[in-house]
């Protein structure tokens, strides 16, 4: 039983070294395309905020996905085939992600994960124990997604670009902006972020001082304050790049910097603000994709029977899944941060803030209409509304033709995959 746990700990880490390789790449991608990070800054980056997200708040996600990943009950009498399932669910999606990202393919782990269940499903308990109606939900995010990322980024670059990136006095304009640019940064991400980060305050108060405050109340005034606190800061910022400037009117280039314009720089520092947010928020969510399976046969090892309700999700477990995710980003990651970052249309910090906060709205309203959506749908999405925005011509076609097509065989590959390798584990082991 060893063996096994130890063998299926490793697989889950192989799953979560190629989430880290393909998924977290689109959380750093734009911001090392736009030149606001260098790459080595980014992984650092994205690894830490991952790996925290992933340790302190992947444990919610992974108990949904280990319990309701597929009926239970179907397997109640049979907990060893949904064992086999599972680790065939592990093999699968990390054979595809690791080709996706071999080809630089940005592509979701959550659909993959969805289509070895499906596959694996098939094969044990007929047609009739795949849930068509999560399948058809997907389909209809995947169509959306991009289109409802793209038309938001779209709508935030044009707004910027109009009032003031063609503005002859852009420093002043952006002045005046920083303090709306400010709230629409914390107000998409706090909204993500925040409640998790503060529940344990509102427990406490509470719990422990006896007063009965909304839930909402502590995120609100915490991202409020970090609002007029960006705001104070950004003000400053803008400030002393100017005066470094020979003309307000007219910023001149600094040839030693990577970003020249004093205000595509702070736009700069505005999308590194972004990606930690996508990036500790990817940890927290799709961590489960690589640890669940592990976790639900951690659990039917030790009680023998199939997870039905809530179940706990093991530190270790979550702490590998997290060491996983960076140390696959670290490695492997460089192609699918060059393809969405560089190969899909040039991009600046302004335009990659604005596909960076298309895609966290875009999650953000897809996880409150209970739409099933992929962070690399939405980012690729966004990408595309800023090229429409800048000229349909700087969009790189060909690169969106391999991405769509990635997207598009995700769910029957893994499906496929899936199903062939369970029914060759049943009939060697079953």
């Amino acid at each position: 039983m060893l063996i096994t746990l130890v063998a299926v700990a490793l697989l889950a880490f192989y799953v979560a070294w190629n989430l880290g390789a393909n998924d977290v790449a689109n959380a750093m991608g734009t911001s090392v395309g736009s030149k606001a990070v260098t790459l080595k800054q980014a992984i650092i980056i994205a690894g830490v905020l991952e790996f925290t997200g992933a340790v302190l708040f992947g444990h919610e996600v992974t108990e949904t996905l280990a319990t309701k990943i597929t009926n239970p009950a179907l397997f109640a009498a049979t907990p060893q085939v949904l064992v086999a399932g599972m680790v065939t669910v592990l093999i699968s999606c990390g054979v595809w992600l690791q080709i996706a990202t071999s080809r630089g393919l940005p592509v979701s782990s959550s659909h993959a994960v969805v289509g070895a269940i499906a596959g694996f499903s098939w094969v044990a308990l007929g047609v009739g124990a795949i849930d068509w109606s999560s399948i058809g939900l997907i389909t209809i995010g995947w169509v959306l997604t991009p289109l409802i990322s793209g038309a938001i980024a779209a709508l935030f670059y044009s707004q910027i670009k109009h009032w003031i990136l063609d503005q002859p006095n852009q420093i002043v304009q952006l002045q005046e902006w920083i303090p709306w640019l400010s709230t629409a940064l914390l107000g998409v991400f706090g909204v993500i972020v925040l409640p998790s980060l503060t529940q344990p305050l509102t427990n406490f108060v509470i719990e422990q001082v006896g007063f009965n405050i909304p839930a909402y109340d502590i995120p609100l005034l915490t991202g409020a304050v970090a609002a007029v606190g960006l705001t104070i800061i950004s003000w400053r910022q803008l400030g002393d790049l100017g005066k470094t400037e020979e003309s307000i009117q007219f910023p001149v280039p600094n040839p030693q910097s990577p970003i020249p314009n004093p205000v595509e720089r702070l736009f700069g520092r505005f999308q590194l603000l972004s990606a930690c947010f996508v990036a500790f928020a990817h940890g927290s969510n799709d961590v489960g994709n690589a640890i669940a399976p592990l976790a639900a046969i951690v659990y039917i090892n030790r009680t023998g029977s199939v997870p039905t309700d809530g179940i706990t999700i093991p530190i270790w477990i979550l702490i590998l899944g997290g060491a996983g995710i960076v140390g696959g980003l670290a490695v492997w990651g460089k192609k699918v941060i060059a393809t969405i970052g560089e190969n899909i249309i040039a991009l600046q910090p302004s335009s990659g803030f604005c596909a960076e906060l298309a895609t966290a709205t875009t999650i953000l309203i897809a996880s409150r209409l209970g739409l099933p959506v992929s962070t690399s749908h939405a980012l690729v999405g966004g990408v595309v509304g800023i090229g429409l925005v800048q000229n349909l011509k700087s969009i790189k076609f060909k690169t969106l033709q391999g991405i769509a097509a990635a997207w598009l065989i995700t769910i029957p590959v893994s499906a496929v995959l899936s199903a062939a390798i369970f029914s060759i584990a049943r009939i060697l082991f079953l």
